[in-house]
């Protein structure tokens, strides 16, 4: 726990006596980037999947092994990088992930069978756990609080930016045959260097120095956004926050704090049950097995997934401070119930309509984007005091992975025991639970400092 109070002025640093928010933000858009690789990773199976299990000759439990390598990594990372970047920084974790990153991607292109493949997809997952955890993070504790909620969604954009990223290379790769897969694998290996590159450009976070004891490198960063005088302030309220406690794993299960760790828990774990990730992920068999579309037509319409999947984050981004993220997270799921209901009952027609279906599913990924996905996101990284957000974060990101695994690893056998339509009639009640949820339980953090938010749950 650090010592008394520091002065606000450092010794030795020329603070700028006004912020720059196009440096807040080209800081942020470098650790979305991390999102971008996230999202290229976890999208990237939907089209290889359908190459990959001709080539593996997959039965359908080895398609949900293969699909679901990645996101049992993603939970191994998740535990692991609240306690790493509590111990050496955002930064510095991140920057591993990179590494990590560009490695699993050139792994995945080049395996001889399904064990090699699982392998280097888990090491995958590690850097995108890692990175699920500290991009949103690291932005959240680097961002001035009236526009904190739209810079942590812009890890939630490059995440769709990722994904719509991966059906476009899934797309124009699929021509090349059987083999394609390969090269849509290693395609991510040239935004996972350039975001190495780019992380050594950054700083640490302003309240990870400050638990630290180097309250100096964090005032000139926080004065390099949001000017001195909001500098001044936000470490005062930083240092108070940090020196009340100890923070230690055990607080998270206090009175309050208890409170905070179940909405993000519960949350994360609705957030997938929903079912948006059985699109994602198996979209082309979806479209290819259950409407009937040929092969480059399944991974084609995957493209127009995406593609909403981008519009409706980019609309996120400009309305969660306004709307504030209780009232989006509300719709958001509404309108997924709505589409799963409809979904369900459009594959009872004989033969399924495949451009109703694909209408629905926009439908669906567009009310995915707009709410839970960013939201979520963004109230995780606010619930929780400095002293103890990377290990809640942790927590809450491992239940969210968890969770992710569990639905991608039983959707080809839930959808062979109840019917497709019995499927996503399970995922709507899953939404509609988790309207009733945020309504009722979920508190509003819109325009509230990290340190404000902190006080409500002592009260």
């Amino acid at each position: 726990m650090p010592g008394p109070f520091y002065s606000a002025q450092p010794a030795a640093a020329v603070v700028p006596s006004s912020g720059s928010r196009v440096y807040v933000y080209l800081i942020s858009l470098v650790a979305a980037v991390s999102g971008l690789l996230f999202g290229f990773d976890i999208a990237v199976i939907n089209g290889a999947i359908i190459f990959l299990r001709q080539q593996f000759a997959l039965t359908g439990f080895q398609t949900e092994v293969a699909a679901s390598a990645l996101l049992v990594g993603c939970v191994g990372g998740a535990s692991i990088a609240g306690v790493l970047s509590d111990r050496f920084g955002r930064r510095l974790v991140l920057i591993v992930s990179a590494l990590l990153f560009a490695a699993s991607s050139i792994g995945a292109a080049l395996p001889r069978d399904l064990a090699e493949f699982t392998v280097a997809r888990f090491a995958g997952g590690v850097a995108i756990g890692v990175a699920s955890v500290l991009a949103p993070l690291y932005i959240a504790e680097i961002s001035p609080p009236a526009i904190r909620g739209r810079l942590v969604s812009l890890n939630q954009m490059a995440i769709v930016t990722g994904i719509l990223l991966a059906y476009l290379v899934n797309w124009s790769l699929a021509s090349l045959g059987p083999s394609s897969w390969r090269w849509m694998f290693a395609a991510a290996a040239v935004p996972s260097v350039l975001f190495f590159v780019a992380l050594l450009f950054v700083p640490e976070s302003p309240r990870w120095l400050t638990k630290q004891e180097r309250p100096r490198e964090a005032l000139a960063i926080l004065s390099r956004v949001g000017g001195s005088a909001h500098a001044a302030a936000e470490i005062r309220q930083i240092q108070a926050a940090i020196a009340e406690e100890t923070g230690s794993l055990a607080e998270l299960f206090q009175p309050g704090l208890r409170t905070a760790l179940v909405i993000a828990v519960v949350l994360a774990v609705l957030q997938q049950v929903t079912g948006i990730n059985t699109v994602l992920f198996y979209g082309s068999i979806i479209f290819k097995e259950h409407a009937g579309n040929a092969e480059s037509a399944a991974i084609g319409a995957n493209v127009l997934v995406g593609a909403i999947n981008f519009v409706s984050t980019v609309v996120a981004l400009w309305v969660i401070d306004k709307v504030g993220r209780k009232t989006l997270l509300i719709i958001s799921a509404a309108g997924m119930a709505v589409a799963e209901i409809s979904l369900g009952l459009a594959f009872l027609i004989q033969p399924p309509p495949a451009g109703l279906i694909l209408g629905i599913i926009l439908f669906c990924a567009a009310s995915f984007a707009v709410g839970l996905g960013p939201g979520v996101w963004v109230l995780m990284s606010e619930l929780f005091p400095t002293r103890i957000r990377g290990r809640a974060m942790s927590i809450a990101t491992i239940s969210l992975w968890t969770a992710c695994v569990a639905l991608t690893l039983t959707f080809l056998s839930l959808v062979e025991a109840i019917g497709v339509s019995g499927a996503f009639w399970l995922y709507a009640l899953m939404s509609l639970v988790t309207v009733v949820f945020v309504w009722r339980v979920t508190p509003e953090t819109k325009g509230k400092s990290l340190e404000e938010i902190e006080r409500l749950w002592k009260r």
